[in-house]
Order: structure tokens, then sequence, then C-alpha cells
């Protein structure tokens, strides 16, 4: 990862701070792109990309031209910006399916579409999307989340076949993740047994790295220990 430039999406959530921290500890530059406003200040190895909505696909193409900009290069893509929302089919709101396709789905296509002129032309690029586990078979209440990471899965695959050769485009698929919302939504699970953000950031910046140059289309598990 060293010397290598990355746009993480999603990057003020519990997961996005870990794999920006863990990049730039391998020797990346990360630009931080959030739908927050943004947070810390510049430096060296890090920029932050405040008040971005990638849903909206011009202010997408705006932040990740920016970010390339300003380093010059960009050669990996991560993917993370996010949502979930548990809710059944008969008593949710409708509504929730075009939200979560919205942040889930299109926030992944926009950034993709407007990373990939940039990825190209690294040589060595990389899309990483956050898929989940819960989207190959979809549970009672995870109607619209599935429904949108399933989304993000055919998107993956899309991508990987249209730039194969060219770019690399995977997924990984979490369990539940360890975070602080996930551990105040659910306080009597067993906490031991999920994906913890660094694990999963591992997994995530190998597929990044140059040593996974021979893997695409790939929709990666990451189970934990559930």
């Amino acid at each position: 990862m060293h010397g290598k430039v990355v746009v993480i999406t999603g990057a003020s959530g519990a997961l996005g701070k870990v794999v920006a921290d863990a990049a730039i500890a391998r020797g990346a530059r990360v630009a931080c792109i959030d739908r927050t406003a943004a947070d810390g200040d510049a430096t060296t190895s890090r920029i932050h990309l405040g008040d971005v909505d990638l849903s909206d696909a011009a202010r997408a193409m705006k932040a990740i031209d920016a970010a390339a900009s300003h380093f010059g290069r960009l050669d990996v893509l991560i993917n993370i910006a996010g949502a979930f929302a548990f809710e059944t089919v008969a008593d949710g709101d409708p509504s929730t399916w075009q939200r979560l396709y919205a942040i889930n789905v299109a926030t992944a296509l926009n950034a993709s579409r407007a990373a990939i002129p940039h990825l190209l032309a690294s040589g060595a690029g990389r899309i990483i999307n956050i898929g989940a586990m819960a989207a190959l078979q979809a549970g009672a209440g995870m109607g619209a989340y599935a429904a949108s990471k399933a989304g993000v899965h055919r998107l993956t695959e899309a991508l990987a076949a249209e730039l194969k050769g060219k770019v690399t485009v995977n997924a990984v698929l979490p369990t539940i993740i360890d975070t602080p919302a996930n551990r105040k939504d659910m306080p009597k699970a067993d906490f031991a047994t999920w994906v913890t953000a660094d694990e999963l950031a591992n997994v995530i910046l190998f597929l990044a790295s140059d040593a996974a140059s021979a893997v695409t289309g790939a929709l990666v598990p990451v189970r934990g220990r559930i």
C-alpha cells in the first residue's frame, strides 16, 4: 500500500475511520469523503472532503476529481458509505427501499463511475465495495437492506467484468460488524462472535494491495465467528 492514493467514502463512520487509519499506517495517502462536515485538518497523508452527497452523480464526480487532483493520482476506491434499516415488508415504509438504494447502491455506483478514469490511469486500480452476508439470503425485516446490498454485489460483478485486466473490483461481505452503534442496538448479543472493524479493514486493504492483483469479481465472506 506504500505510496497508494486511496479514496474512502463514508470515512467518518466507525469502519471508515479504522480503514483510513490502517491505510495510512501502511504508507497510503487517503482522501476521506463523507456526507457529514469535514472532520480534521488536511495533512500530507490525509484530506477530508465533507458535505458530499454521493447519491448525486455530479457531486460525486466533483469530490473524486478533487481528491485525485490534490494527490496527483488515484489508485484505490473503497466504497464504505451505506445505511441499514430493519423493517418488515408489510409494516415498513416503502420509501425505505428507495432510501437504502440511494445510500447503498447509488453512492457506490456514482463514486465508481467518477473514479474509473483515474483508476485506469493508475495501472493498478482497485475498487472495493461493502456488501453483506445478509444479502445472500434475506431474513425477516431485512428485505430493503438485503435488496440494496444485493445490488452492490451485482454492481461489483458487472464492473469486474467490464474492467477485467484493467481494474480489479471486489466486495467484502461482513456479518455483524462490532461497532458502538451495533452494540447499543443489540446489547444482549455475543459481541465476541462479531467481525471487528480491524479484521474487516485487513481484508479490505489486502484487496486494495498489489498482492491481490489476480483477485477480481469476488464476493468475499467475512463471517467473524458467527
